[in-house]
């Protein structure tokens, strides 16, 4: 999985002593720069016609701005931020302009306003600020303030990469390996995560193992693969502490670790990681790297479950119809295949037609346990392949037809279903919905049989006796 980074300034944390400490310098140093600011401010306001303002004025703008963003030696205010931020933009300071950009785009100390944001975002970029070109960039990609233009994004980006601006080699690499704004080139998206990675960018190093993982654009090479997931998990990357726990979990690239597995499995569920936490379901309802606990596995799963993911809603499903982990509850088990099945997952579409088939969690309904079991047979689930050659065999929600039957149970036998196998022998050996033929019968029912399919095993023998009876019937007469 490779994994798409929104570049945006996160939120503080309560401070430790050491930033108390940063605090207190901070005012003091900022004590004579506020005094100053505020003359320079008074003299503007006075209207002296065109006053000369150094640029060391416009810096400690810029900076006074900085310290009411950030809350340094002052009271965190972010419309005082936006003042100074905005005094020293419109003196052409491109820090500030950007500084001011991003006040528009995140909505801090002034209302919420893309376009302007991007206004601000283009006097810096157009001064070769770097960190400005880069949210320009993305402005274009998602289409914030601007027509989204794929092409003009890559433009961006590749002037702030070139300039060794991290995020925006990211995302120019991401561009080249999903193809937006530039010619699909695995490679060339190598060579820009390289970039970005090399300098600590932790989605560009996930992004990098993701591609050695593959072999997208590089020789397959799951050792490297670990390598570059590890770095980018060691610093709490979510999706690549995933990636890790799958690695462990296949043995690639690393010795094969169920534990380890779940190691990193959890602590990328914890962050939200939705296939972690889905993952980390499956290892506790096979007790794989922990000891099996299905209540614990259905927590997990009804996390993912939750976030829309369709294999933990239908595994879900499963756990309430089985009474696995959870009381027994086919109605709760039904509203969870339906989500699933709804999203086009076949399993939960079979689960779903069979849930109507037996009135299970549901009124019982033929017809639209068929219209299920066609929706996940015609995706090749081979269990509602065969339940839809049941229905045809019985005229159950459809009329009644044999040779339907034969088709359905047919499509699952060819996929090695022991119970279609068998069902295909019995219609030869009948003649139902095809023309008798015991040798096709024997065929199917010996499948059936080398599949661990008891009834089979008897029909066979029962087949080949009857044969010799009609045998010595015939050499008699």
């Amino acid at each position: 999985m490779d994994e798409e980074k929104n570049h945006k300034k996160e939120g503080g944390k309560l401070p430790n002593i050491t930033q108390v400490i940063a605090f207190i310098t901070a005012t003091l140093t900022l004590l004579p720069l506020l005094i100053n600011a505020c003359s320079n401010n008074q003299s503007l306001k006075k209207g002296s016609e065109s006053p000369s303002i150094s640029d060391s004025t416009i810096n400690k703008w810029n900076k006074l701005g900085d310290a009411y963003d950030q809350g340094l030696g002052v009271i965190q205010n972010h419309a005082e931020a936006v003042k100074w931020y905005r005094f020293a933009a419109n003196q052409g300071n491109k820090a500030a302009q950007n500084n001011l950009g991003d006040a528009y785009d995140q909505g801090l100390g002034v209302i919420q306003d893309h376009a302007e944001a991007v206004k601000w975002y283009r006097l810096a970029a157009n001064q070769g600020e770097k960190t400005a070109q880069t949210s320009l960039g993305v402005a274009y990609d998602h289409g914030d303030g601007v027509l989204q233009d794929y092409a003009e994004a890559v433009k961006w980006y590749r002037l702030a990469a070139n300039q060794g601006e991290t995020f925006a080699q990211f995302d120019l690499g991401l561009a080249y390996a999903r193809g937006k704004g530039v010619i699909q080139d695995y490679a060339e998206a190598v060579k820009w995560y390289h970039l970005a990675a090399n300098q600590g960018n932790k989605a560009a190093q996930n992004n990098l193992g993701d591609a050695y993982d593959q072999g997208l654009g590089v020789i397959q090479d799951y050792a490297e693969a670990v390598k570059w997931y590890r770095l980018a998990a060691n610093q709490g990357e979510k999706t690549a502490q995933f990636n890790l726990g799958v690695a462990y979990a296949r043995g690639e690239g690393v010795i094969q670790d169920p534990a380890e597995a779940v190691k990193w499995y959890r602590l990328a569920a914890d962050q939200g990681e939705t296939f972690a936490q889905f993952s980390l379901g499956l290892a506790y309802a096979h007790g794989k790297g922990v000891i099996q606990n299905h209540a614990e596995a259905v927590k997990w799963y009804r996390l993912a479950a939750n976030q829309g993911m369709k294999e933990a809603q239908n595994n879900l499903g499963v756990a309430y119809a089985l009474g696995k982990g959870v009381i027994q509850n086919h109605a709760e088990a039904v509203k969870w295949y339906r989500l699933a099945a709804n999203q086009g997952m076949k399993e939960a579409q079979n689960n779903l037609g069979d849930a109507y088939d037996h009135g299970e969690g549901v009124l019982q309904d033929p017809v639209e346990a068929v219209k299920w079991y066609r929706l996940a047979a015609n995706q090749g689930e081979k269990t509602a392949q065969f339940n839809l050659g049941v229905a045809y065999a019985r005229g159950k929600g459809v009329i009644q037809d044999p040779a339907e039957a034969v088709k359905w149970y047919r499509l699952a036998a060819n996929q090695g279903m022991k119970e279609a196998e068998f069902n295909l022998g019995v219609a030869y050996e009948n003649g139902k919905g095809v023309i008798k033929d015991n040798a096709e019968a024997v065929k199917w029912y010996r499948l059936a049989a080398k599949h661990g399919m008891k009834e089979a095993h008897i029909a066979l023998k029962n087949l080949q006796q009857k044969d010799i009876k009609k045998s010595r019937f015939v050499m008699e007469i």
